[in-house]
């Protein structure tokens, strides 16, 4: 790897599938660090937090381990910030999942199970596994948004999505069951419901937006 590739955390809370996180990040030309140590998440140039599973144990892991407050001081400090799956459903005030759990409060509004009918009265299976369009929010001005195509299919695997209270953070839509917000963007925050490491040449352009985001704020 390049001296001069990003540096970027991947933070390691027991969540699984970082592997294929690390190699998606590797071949967008990140050098990326798979750590559990507060210390490496503060050296590190940009922070990925992934995850797959439920909402109460990935919040409980990563204060057992301290990995909050590291993950939340990076945030502060304005070190570019890519959620990923979990890491998306983390920023927002809460969960419904096993009763109510807060997350980071970064994103206003709650994480919700998909209902069990779509809005057009149809059966709606869950979760939500497979290829979906996002439509990107060209709008915004995140510097992110600009490598992006208007439209791209990604992969999801999820039974709980977003419900943001504040609409002008949501950067990209999708639709399963009624449209539902599957990116949020503010200032040093990008992040996506979706699974970039498994979703081929779409997830690595945005993987590259990512990377090209860490280096310009150096």
């Amino acid at each position: 790897m390049p001296a001069s590739a990003p540096r970027v955390a991947l933070v390691d809370y027991g969540a699984g599938n970082l592997r294929s996180v690390a190699k998606a990040l590797e071949r967008s030309g990140m050098s990326v660090d798979v750590t559990s140590d507060p210390s490496a998440i503060a050296r590190a140039e940009g922070v990925v937090l992934p995850g797959v599973g439920a909402f109460a144990d990935a919040r409980a892991s990563l204060a057992a381990k301290s990995l909050d407050d590291a993950v939340l001081g990076a945030l502060d400090r304005g070190r570019p910030y890519l959620g990923l799956c979990l890491g998306l459903q983390l920023l927002f005030d809460e969960a419904d999942e096993h009763g109510t759990t807060p997350g980071f409060a970064r994103c206003r509004g709650r994480v919700e199970r998909f209902p069990d009918h779509g809005r057009d009265g149809a059966r709606l299976l869950v979760p939500h596994i497979g290829w979906n369009e996002v439509r990107w929010v060209k709008s915004g001005n995140h510097p992110m948004l600009a490598a992006l195509p208007e439209r791209d299919h990604y992969y999801f695997v999820h039974s709980y999505r977003p419900v943001a209270a504040d609409a002008d953070t949501v950067v990209g839509w999708t639709d399963y069951g009624g449209e539902f917000a599957a990116a949020v963007a503010k200032e040093g925050i990008f992040a996506v419901q979706f699974h970039p490491e498994k979703s081929q040449a779409a997830g690595k352009r945005l993987l590259d937006a990512y990377a090209q985001w860490v280096s310009s704020c150096r």
